[in-house]
């Protein structure tokens, strides 16, 4: 890519980009952070899987709530 070539590249879409590689780490991370939690639970607790389970979907949730609210705010910026 040449030097003219990279003063057209829109600030914008780097942006897009930006955000495009956060969104999956947004998912993954609070589902990772909660089944670890419930597997130390659960062998503390000495219990079945059920903390696993529950917080990881816990977990699971807060992540798609993240993603959720980073696009409806990613949606409210685009001009129309």
């Amino acid at each position: 890519m040449s030097k003219q070539d990279q003063k057209k590249i829109d600030p914008g879409t780097i942006k897009a980009i930006g955000v495009a590689w956060t969104l999956p780490f947004e998912l993954i991370v609070p589902m990772i952070v909660g089944g670890g939690i419930g597997y130390l639970l659960d062998r503390w607790l000495h219990t079945a899987p059920l903390f696993l389970i529950v917080i990881g979907f816990a977990g699971f949730g807060i992540g798609l709530r993240d993603i959720l609210k980073t696009a409806s705010s990613l949606d409210q910026k685009q001009p129309k």
